[in-house]
């Protein structure tokens, strides 16, 4: 399943294409672009510890020097990583098409865009060597559709210290009419909620504290009571509004039973979707924002999204590139088979983690024991692949894959403790047998 789902996103002859039709300067040689992200997919499924050790294990098969493959990999360029990601979320989009449709809002398509910056990595490069602060090797921003579960574009940024607003400016250049954008107070500027009404895209967004100026406000709606608390509304008007934008913004305020993580008891939002639309739809649209923070989460734990060894800037993109492209493919194989068990098991939640660990323990193997001409081939027809992929992913054990659900963590004030006792240490196997001696 795993090996027809990327032979579908991430054809090697389609990888190359990509690379030829979007690089500038950078161009191959001896070493095919597919080859370099092949080895890379190795490491971010956790196949392979390193680059290192990928390139190593496939020496025969690579036609340059480490050196070369390592040079080749820091020359990737951001534009050749937005167009790989983008192309394989259209290659993939059949296969989920072919199932139930799931849509949080009928008529329109959910974009939920954030930022995630990679941390710090390891002082490997002459010029890093010697600092004593962090090196942060840059950021992207993300869009994904929840309801798909694809990410569909990202933008890299080399620069750890750019401004997420200016990546955003290149997202919301694709943006379409029936679309919902959704993103947190960050992108809550006159550029970028302009730029998406510009466009005939709807948009949801957090309200700012220092918000765009506004020219008027009409008076609140009476509160309407839903699941997480009440909400409320008010017409709103920009104090520059664009000549394109011709709908009219609203203001929604959401009061909390329960605050949030940091102690906000009301989230006020700007959309500018139809009145049809009304607050308190709005308001259950916005939560779904919180699932991209699970999905970067996903990418750390899931997959090796974030390699420390990787401290050049275009190199450590192209790592969390390929982990994306890789979590794409874990989305489809995921939603196939909760929909190859949904008769027998209705309310089945695979687990991400469990899924990739089951491809880690058996992929490599199949790759070694299997010539590549007995590899299973996707073929044209998207039609009967799905077929061939639900078929198998009807062998597989839904209680081997299913989440495992678990109550809440209760939050523990660690508070201040002095050096000697943060410094401490312990016997574990003592303490165990201390607190075995005790009754409860």
């Amino acid at each position: 399943m795993a090996h027809l789902a990327l032979e579908q996103a991430l054809p090697a002859s389609w990888i190359d294409e990509v690379f030829q039709a979007h690089r500038q300067r950078q161009y191959p040689r001896e070493l095919l672009f597919s080859s370099v992200v092949e080895l890379m997919l190795l490491v971010t499924l956790g196949l392979r510890p390193s680059l290192h050790a990928a390139a190593r294990k496939m020496a025969r098969q690579l036609p340059v020097s480490l050196a070369a493959l390592y040079a080749e990999v820091q020359r990737t360029e951001p534009a050749v990583l937005r167009a790989l990601v983008q192309g394989s979320a259209r290659r993939l989009a059949p296969l989920v098409s072919g199932m139930p449709e799931r849509q949080s809002l009928p008529g329109w398509q959910l974009r939920v865009f954030d930022g995630n910056h990679l941390p710090a990595s390891e002082k490997r490069l002459g010029p890093l060597r010697g600092l004593r602060g962090a090196a942060l090797p840059g950021h992207t921003l993300v869009v994904y559709d929840p309801d798909s579960a694809l990410v569909c574009d990202i933008v890299a940024c080399e620069d750890a210290h750019e401004s997420e607003r200016t990546g955003a400016a290149a997202l919301i250049e694709q943006a379409q009419a029936q679309q919902v954008w959704i993103g947190d107070r960050h992108f809550c500027t006159r550029a970028i909620v302009q730029g998406l009404a510009e466009r005939g895209a709807g948009c949801i967004v957090r309200e700012h504290a220092r918000h765009p100026r506004l020219r008027g406000c009409g008076p609140w709606s009476e509160a309407t009571a839903i699941e997480t608390g009440g909400v409320r509304e008010q017409a709103i008007e920009l104090a520059e509004p664009h000549e394109g934008a011709l709908r009219q913004w609203r203001r929604i305020e959401l009061t909390l039973h329960t605050p949030t993580e940091s102690g906000d008891q009301a989230l006020v939002l700007w959309s500018n979707l139809p009145p049809e639309v009304d607050a308190a739809t709005i308001a259950q649209l916005y939560r779904k924002r919180w699932r991209i923070e699970g999905l970067f989460g996903r990418l750390e734990s899931v997959l090796n999204s974030e390699i420390k060894t990787l401290g050049h800037p275009r190199a450590a993109l192209l790592g969390f590139a390929v982990a994306v492209l890789a979590y794409n493919v874990l989305a489809v194989l995921k939603q196939l088979i909760e929909h190859a068990h949904r008769q027998s098991h209705p309310e089945l939640d695979v687990s991400t983690y469990h899924l990739a660990v089951d491809i880690a323990a058996d992929y490599g193997t199949m790759l070694r024991m299997l010539p590549p001409e007995q590899l299973p081939r996707p073929g044209g027809d998207v039609g009967r692949l799905l077929e061939r992929l639900l078929r198998l992913a009807s062998l597989m054990s839904p209680k081997q894959l299913a989440t495992s659900k678990r109550k809440p963590k209760v939050a523990q004030a660690k508070g201040y403790v002095g050096g000697a006792i943060a410094r401490a240490h312990f016997s574990t196997a003592r303490l165990l047998k201390k607190a075995a001696g005790k009754r409860p």
